[in-house]
C-alpha cells in the first residue's frame, strides 16, 4: 500500500506542475495531455492488479462478483445513474460547479475543443471511471479500513486521497471531489461492488466538460 500511496503522491505533484504549464499556455496541447492522463490511469490500475495477484487474492475482492444476468447489468446501470445524480446534487450544494467561478477556470485547459479531443476525452473518462474506482474504492479503501480496523475511517481516508489526487484542479474543487469520494466509497461498501461507481464516475467525467463549455458560451 505504501508504494501505491507514494506513487500517487508523486503523480499529484506531476499533475499540478503539468496543469500550471497548461494554464500558462506552455503545455504540449490537450491531445497529448489526454494521452498522458490515460497512461497514468492504466499504469496505476496495473500496479494495483499486479500487487493483488502477487498476494494471491482474487480480483473479485476489488471489482466485485461478475455479472450473471442482464438484470444485474441493468441494476448496476440504474444504481450508477442514481449515484451520479446524488453526487451532482452534493457537488452543486458545496459550490463545486459555480458558473464562471474559480473552479471552472481551474479546469478550463481540460475542456475538449475539437472532435478528436472529444473522442480522446471520452476514452479518458472511461479509463478514469474504471481505474480510479478500482484504485481508490477497490484497493485503498480496503487497505485503509483494514489498517484502521474501521470501515468509515477507511472510506474517509481513501476519499481524502482521492481529493488530493485532484489538487491540480484547485483546492476548492479537490475538497468537493473528496466529499464526493466519501459518497462513492459508502456506495461501494454498501453494494459490495465498484460497478455502479464506475458507471457514475465515467458519466460524470464525460459530461462535465461539455456542460462547462456550454455554460461558458
Amino acid at each position: 500500500m505504501l508504494i501505491v500511496v507514494g506513487l500517487l503522491a508523486l503523480n499529484v505533484y506531476r499533475a499540478m506542475w503539468q496543469a500550471a504549464q497548461d494554464r500558462a499556455g506552455t503545455g504540449p496541447g490537450r491531445a497529448v495531455l489526454y494521452g498522458r492522463i490515460l497512461f497514468f490511469e492504466l499504469l496505476f490500475l496495473g500496479i494495483v492488479i499486479v500487487g493483488v495477484r502477487l498476494r494471491g487474492v482474487s480480483l473479485q475482492t476489488i471489482f466485485g462478483k461478475r455479472w450473471q444476468s442482464v438484470k444485474e447489468v441493468l441494476r448496476d446501470l440504474g444504481l450508477g445513474i442514481c449515484l451520479l445524480v446524488l453526487s451532482t446534487i452534493v457537488g452543486s450544494l458545496l459550490g463545486g460547479h459555480q458558473r464562471g467561478g474559480a473552479p471552472d477556470q481551474a479546469i478550463a485547459h481540460l475542456i475538449p475543443q475539437t472532435s478528436l479531443e472529444l473522442v480522446l476525452w471520452m476514452l479518458v473518462s472511461l479509463a478514469a471511471g474504471i481505474c480510479e474506482e478500482a484504485v481508490y474504492r477497490g484497493y485503498l479503501q480496503r487497505q485503509f479500513s483494514a489498517l484502521c480496523r474501521n470501515v468509515p475511517a477507511g472510506i474517509v481516508l481513501s476519499a481524502a486521497a482521492f481529493g488530493a489526487g485532484h489538487l491540480y484542479q484547485g483546492i476548492v474543487r479537490a475538497a468537493v471531489i473528496a466529499v464526493s469520494g466519501v459518497l462513492f466509497g459508502w456506495f461501494a461498501y454498501w453494494r459490495k461492488s465498484l460497478r455502479p461507481g464506475m458507471v457514475a464516475h465515467t458519466l460524470q467525467d464525460a459530461v462535465a466538460p461539455l456542460l462547462l463549455r456550454a455554460m461558458s458560451r
